[in-house]
């Protein structure tokens, strides 16, 4: 090859690097600000232009659909993410094919390979979906999404050898549902598990309290009590309130970092690190008639799992960044030996460019899962949600049948607060959705 066909080539080689140089978060800059100032709309089509990963595209409008209360819209955006990761998530092993497109990620950089999210964001994907079905009255469907979430977390941590601080929002919404059917046996495990991974103990204690009472476990009743405080029941036929809101803005991605010049040419060494965004919110306060009041308690952090998730990674995202950048060293001393100073300088900015950690991540999920309960009198009441600095929602004025349980589904955003009733008879609605579910009155 002779010196203009090599500075051709190595042009190509460099233009190919430059284009992967855009990060995620560089990508998508106009769309998470879209959110952030409450744009839906705006949000949802820019995340569609933006993401190139079909994981990634329902993902993220999925979210932002959710906190807008278009169930049905999010969940077909959260299928599409679904569909884009159907393969990965039915294989236990690699199959040949698998193993070929991963060690396709060694030639240039770990964006070369489709994204299809991490362990941990999958497992939300499926409590996304059942968060949606919930909402649209689809109990049944809760039920699969919240096992498949159970069951890819196991895998996780088989996978990592290690148990993660999560699955409180899948257990969670799988032990309301049961309760809404009736059914305080397959309830009462959903909470165990809760108390198990101590995750969401503020509200799984409670419930343990209450229901070893009323199905009679008088074996397990001290132990709650124990742990959690002689809790009193509700009166019996009481109507309830359930809140379950994301809070926040989950962590992003940067680069770190190292590069080291060697004789034979450039060392380049990277991994990404997970920063925390500032959370304005805390938590959220439900007020029901001026003065009835619960606050929102953490089921699930998921900036902590996350980060978790990452450090079980980081060896082996290391191991790879140094194995190709040993290949474009070697890249390098065959151009130098070749092509003198041009081929040393070509090969160094090729290392130094196409070394890129990857920074994908589902930017638009909660930096915590909240959630809380609180019992009525059955009758007409007055609700409103606060979320201190981001605001309140009057949700309006229901009418609670003995036994029935509504639900507020939330979202905060920076200081937007998005907020919808789901069930209740409304007496009056101000400046939230209402979709109507149904329940049993004798659950």
């Amino acid at each position: 090859m002779n010196t203009s066909t090599t500075i051709r080539a190595l042009a190509a080689l460099l233009l190919v690097a430059l284009a992967s140089c855009a990060s995620y978060g560089d990508k998508t800059e106009d769309a998470l600000a879209a959110f952030r100032r409450g744009d839906v709309d705006r949000a949802v089509d820019e995340y569609r232009d933006a993401c190139d990963s079909a994981f990634l595209e329902g993902c993220e409008a999925g979210t932002v659909l959710l906190a807008a209360g278009r169930w049905s819209e999010a969940r077909s955006a959260f299928e599409l993410a679904q569909a884009a990761v159907d393969d990965l998530e039915s294989k236990a092993l690699l199959s040949v094919s698998d193993l070929s497109a991963s060690l396709s990620s060694w030639v240039l950089n770990d964006t070369s390979l489709a994204y299809q999210g991490e362990g941990f964001e999958r497992v939300y994907l499926h409590a996304c979906l059942a968060l949606c079905y919930l909402a649209e009255g689809s109990l049944q469907d809760v039920f699969v999404e919240t096992r498949l979430a159970n069951r890819l977390l196991e895998t996780e941590e088989e996978l990592y050898e290690r148990e993660y601080a999560a699955g409180g929002l899948g257990h969670f919404l799988s032990a309301i549902t049961y309760e809404l059917l009736g059914q305080k046996d397959e309830a009462y495990i959903d909470y165990r598990r809760m108390a198990d991974k101590d995750v969401g103990t503020q509200l799984a204690g409670p419930a343990l309290v209450r229901l070893a009472r009323d199905l009679g476990r008088d074996d397990d009743l001290p132990l709650w009590e124990a742990r959690y405080g002689a809790v009193s029941s509700p009166p019996r036929n009481s109507a309830s309130v359930v809140v379950i809101a994301g809070v926040g803005l989950a962590p992003f991605k940067e680069e770190e970092g190292l590069g080291v010049m060697t004789p034979d040419g450039l060392l380049t060494v990277v991994a990404p690190a997970l920063e925390r965004r500032g959370q304005p919110v805390g938590n959220l306060r439900l007020v029901a008639n001026g003065t009835a009041t619960l606050r929102t308690a953490r089921i699930e952090e998921i900036h902590a799992v996350a980060e978790q998730n990452l450090d079980d990674r980081l060896l082996k995202i290391a191991s790879k960044s140094i194995a190709r950048s040993v290949a474009k060293r070697e890249l390098t001393k065959a151009l130098s030996e070749d092509h003198g100073i041009l081929g040393r300088v070509a090969g160094d900015l090729f290392s130094a460019i196409s070394e890129r950690a990857d920074l994908r991540f589902w930017q638009t999920l909660p930096d915590s899962w909240q959630a809380g309960r609180l019992f009525l009198e059955p009758g007409t009441h007055d609700l409103r949600l606060d979320a201190g600095p981001a605001g309140s929602a009057n949700l309006g004025s229901f009418d609670l049948q003995p036994g029935e349980t509504m639900f507020v589904i939330a979202r905060t955003v920076d200081l937007q607060l998005f907020a919808h009733a789901v069930g209740g008879s409304p007496v009056a609605i101000a400046d939230a959705t209402w979709v109507p579910i149904e329940a049993p009155a004798d659950q």
